[in-house]
């Protein structure tokens, strides 16, 4: 492993301890993005083992956003999130069988949308507590 590597791994786990919940979610969808724009990479490479792999950790990823919904709580924006991840998903499953990159750019810029209100309401809590 070259020393890059070693740097980004140990800056991740880092960032992970030092986490809020909160903050753990942005590192989940920047983690999601990462691998997506990764795979395209591979893609275009024709290193199909290594897509595959990429859009399966994605996929793993996104199944963890999914899994911290609370239904319950959340009510129809939990249940809409939860239907969006599923179609995420779904989508590059079949991207990753038809190397089809369009797939790829069609969840990164779903994610990078979701992503962007979920930064928002970060701002906004951050706000709220320096005021306080």
């Amino acid at each position: 492993m070259n020393g890059l590597q070693q740097y980004q791994r140990i800056n991740t786990q880092t960032s992970i301890t030092d986490a809020d919940p909160h903050k753990l979610i942005q590192l989940l969808y920047n983690g999601a993005l990462e691998r997506i724009n990764m795979a395209q990479s591979r893609m275009q490479a024709k290193d199909y083992a290594g897509k595959g792999q990429l859009i399966n950790k994605a996929i793993e990823i996104i199944g963890g956003l999914k899994s911290f919904l609370d239904l319950e709580q959340g009510g129809e924006l939990a249940e809409r999130l939860e239907a969006l991840y599923d179609y995420m998903e779904r989508t590059l499953f079949e991207a990753s069988a038809k190397n089809d990159a369009e797939k790829l750019d069609e969840v990164a810029n779903l994610l990078r949308q979701v992503k962007e209100g979920w930064d928002g309401i970060r701002e906004e809590v951050v706000q709220h507590q320096q005021a306080v």
